[in-house]
């Protein structure tokens, strides 16, 4: 298919509503993983079992970690790709392609994007307030306080 040189502000246009898409996501991870760290508190205070309680917390607190580190890193390849698009000829054969597995290389890898200082620094905080919070309530309810 061969494009029109109007076309390509409806491509951009496109593409960027993807990484604002992988964006928001990333903003919802964050807060449902400070939700549900709220939520270990209270089962802290209840008197849950500390075990269960730290199960309760950190593995979705692990898991929104990862994706969380997904959604940055399919938002790079986007925009890898809205690169590539915008400096592309306005004849190219592949306008209105929102496939960003050609540009995987373009962005550092999941494991890599896992311990990208903005994301590292949030997760790594709330697992140890998790932990910490509940190392205190387990000492606290161990004393019978």
């Amino acid at each position: 298919m061969v494009g029109e040189p109007d076309d390509l502000p409806k491509h951009l246009e496109l593409i960027q509503d993807v990484v604002d898409r992988h964006a928001r996501n990333s903003f919802v991870l964050k807060g449902w993983s400070v939700t549900l760290v709220a939520a270990v508190f209270l089962l802290a205070v209840r008197g849950a079992q500390p075990p269960l309680a730290m199960i309760a917390g950190l593995l979705p607190a692990i898991t929104f970690w990862g994706l969380d580190a997904f959604y940055l890193r399919q938002e790079r390849m986007y925009r890898a790709l809205y690169d590539a698009v915008r400096k592309a000829a306005p004849n190219s054969s592949d306008r209105f392609c929102l496939d960003a597995r050609p540009y995987t290389s373009a962005a550092p890898s999941w494991w890599v994007t896992l311990f990208t200082p903005s994301i590292f620094a949030f997760h790594i905080t709330l697992i140890a307030v998790v932990i910490g919070a509940l190392a205190f309530f387990s000492v606290r309810t161990a004393h019978g306080v």
